[in-house]
């Protein structure tokens, strides 16, 4: 299995909180670190292998916009991947979740201390990072969950109100659990992540477009004769299963063998990190016998065109986790 970090992150690859490289004061580059796509970490990806050795993968694995990452593999090396996995994950984004991700860039913006993107050595961009995750995170979940985890319940008057001060009004309403989820979850991620590498990677996935260069999804995996496993989640409303069904349509249409495997869960996005032992059965199994496997379904599959038994590494795309920290 590998794992690679990638380009524009704060972990291990290089971003705009890393040193320049042609500075000797050790000045990141903040700003002027280039923009990155997951076309330029799916050419990352392809050089490490080169450099140690490996000529192929049998698979390429990825959650959510590590699933992007994925089906860059089979359009830009589809001699070089056997099979593909995207899980919840989609072909682009939609109006309603790139809207989301232009607020929560415009939180970091708008918080005094990004100063531009040059806030490194000074006080960073806390309040408005810890805002763009609480907007991130929403999307990540689905109402069910919500209502379960949290309801309408007030937290205490104890409760500890992380990075944002009470309001004038505060002391009349309570402070509900949901909010404090929030708090606690921007708080802490804004003390992990660099504000910076949020814009880049959001950018990133926003101005993925599977069809970019090509007349359409189909054409663009055409070239990509292995076979596919597109998994999705009910519950998921930031990558829906009929997304998913449209992406492995373009595999069909492109010659592979495919399957679209819809796993009941109302956890939302994050049901892929949260319900393991749904993902794993069908992931497993794919991996090792391909559509014919006994954990995707007659219906599921798509007896066209199915690839050969390769042999090599399994390459995993980052995840979400990997990316932003969840």
């Amino acid at each position: 299995m590998i794992c690679v970090n990638v380009p524009g992150s704060c972990f291990g690859s290089s971003g705009p909180s890393s040193e320049r490289s042609e500075s000797s004061d050790g000045e990141p580059y903040g700003t002027d670190f280039p923009a990155v796509t997951v076309g330029d970490w799916t050419r990352a990806q392809r050089r490490l292998l080169d450099a140690i050795g490996v000529p192929g993968l049998h698979a390429a694995v990825g959650g959510s916009v590590g699933g992007m990452n994925a089906l860059e593999w089979a359009k830009r090396h589809p001699d070089h991947v056997d099979r593909v996995i995207p899980i919840a994950a989609a072909a682009r984004l939609d109006a309603q979740c790139l809207a989301i991700d232009a607020i929560a860039r415009r939180a970091i913006q708008s918080d005094p201390n990004w100063n531009s993107g040059e806030y490194y050595g000074e006080e960073p961009p806390k309040r408005g990072l810890a805002l763009a995750r609480q907007l991130g995170h929403l999307t990540y979940l689905s109402k069910e969950s919500m209502a379960r985890k949290f309801g309408r319940r007030s937290a205490g008057r104890d409760a500890l109100r992380e990075v944002f001060p009470a309001d004038p009004a505060a002391g009349f309403f309570p402070y509900r659990d949901v909010e404090s989820y929030l708090d606690y979850q921007g708080g802490s991620f804004a003390e992990r992540f660099d504000a910076n590498s949020y814009l880049y990677l959001t950018r990133a996935m926003d101005n993925y477009d599977l069809a970019a260069g090509y007349e359409s999804d189909s054409e663009a995996l055409a070239a990509f004769d292995g076979e596919a496993l597109v998994l999705s989640f009910t519950g998921d409303w930031h990558f829906t299963t009929t997304q998913a069904e449209a992406l492995a349509r373009a595999f069909r249409e492109g010659g592979s063998g495919t399957a679209h495997h819809v796993i009941e869960s109302d956890h939302g996005h994050d049901a892929f990190l949260v319900e393991p032992e749904k993902v794993g059965p069908p992931l497993a199994d794919f991996l090792t016998d391909g559509v014919a496997g006994r954990a995707v379904t007659d219906t599921d599959a798509d007896d066209e065109g199915k690839g050969e038994e390769g042999e090599g590494s399994e390459g995993f795309a980052p995840v979400h986790v990997g990316l932003f920290g969840d």
